[in-house]
């Protein structure tokens, strides 16, 4: 996901999808470092091939969803002063990657439904962007691979969550 974000924030970019780029250098990387860590930090039963699938707390659920109305209200008009293409869409896809960022920093089973989220946003933005530019399609094929990948995903860590508590 790191190596993504870097790789993601220059075609975005060049496309002037200036909140792809920010959301994914100055929010979506650091926090995927910063989840990187809690995951060695907590490995399922001491074994470092699998982490320790956790629950959000309602408190948790709470905090979450206050932080990310802040943040995208903030980035709404960041994106607005930067003209940002497709100004809607691209704040949707701020909260979607926040809420996805902590939920895979928070270890649940969640974030996959969050990044599927998020997946179906960049949909939208890049199916409008290719309708410009034809070689933006291979994006567009990249997220709708990303879609099936999350869903999978929250199928096998929700596997993994009833596993690790029985």
């Amino acid at each position: 996901m790191i190596i993504f974000s870097i790789l993601y924030a220059i075609i975005s970019f060049s496309f002037s999808y200036f909140g792809e780029m920010i959301t994914y250098l100055g929010m979506t990387a650091p926090m995927s470092i910063w989840a990187l860590v809690n995951w060695l930090k907590n490995p399922y039963r001491g074994k470092k091939s699998e982490v320790t699938v956790a629950s959000v707390t309602g408190r948790d659920v709470l905090f979450m969803l206050t932080l990310t109305a802040a943040v995208t209200a903030i980035f709404f008009f960041i994106l607005k002063y930067l003209g940002n293409a497709n100004l809607i869409p691209a704040t949707i896809s701020v909260a979607t990657s926040f809420l996805a960022a902590y939920l895979t920093l928070k270890r649940s089973p969640y974030f996959a439904l969050a990044y599927a989220a998020n997946d179906i946003v960049l949909l939208v933005l890049w199916v409008a962007a290719a309708i410009f530019e034809p070689s933006y399609v291979s994006v567009v094929v990249c997220f709708a691979v990303f879609l099936f990948n999350d869903l999978y995903g929250f199928i096998s860590w929700k596997r993994m969550q009833k596993r690790q508590h029985c």
